[in-house]
């Protein structure tokens, strides 16, 4: 088995399941558990991660990283989202 089948197969799922724990977030009542630092700690990660993949040559490796730097990008927005909705706590 070429090792590349092994790094796309790892790819798919770590994906899949932060789409999956995204959706599960954006569901919830609570617009906070949604994390901005959190998301923005992972694009900063995926983006140097990117560019030290790149300076290997690894081409899984780069295409794993854009995607959880998309990822992360889409968190980030849906985050800002939620939190704008989330109704006003009331006055003191």
């Amino acid at each position: 088995m070429h090792p590349d089948i092994i790094g796309w197969m790892a790819t798919l799922v770590l994906v899949a399941t932060l789409l999956r724990q995204m959706v599960k977030q954006w569901r919830s009542p609570h617009p906070e558990t949604l994390s901005r630092w959190l998301f923005a700690g992972q694009m900063v990660a995926s983006a140097l991660f990117t560019l030290y993949s790149l300076m290997l040559g690894s081409g899984v490796f780069v295409v794993t990283n854009l995607l959880l730097l998309a990822t992360a990008l889409l968190g980030q927005v849906l985050a800002r989202h939620r939190q704008r909705q989330a109704p006003l706590p009331p006055p003191c």
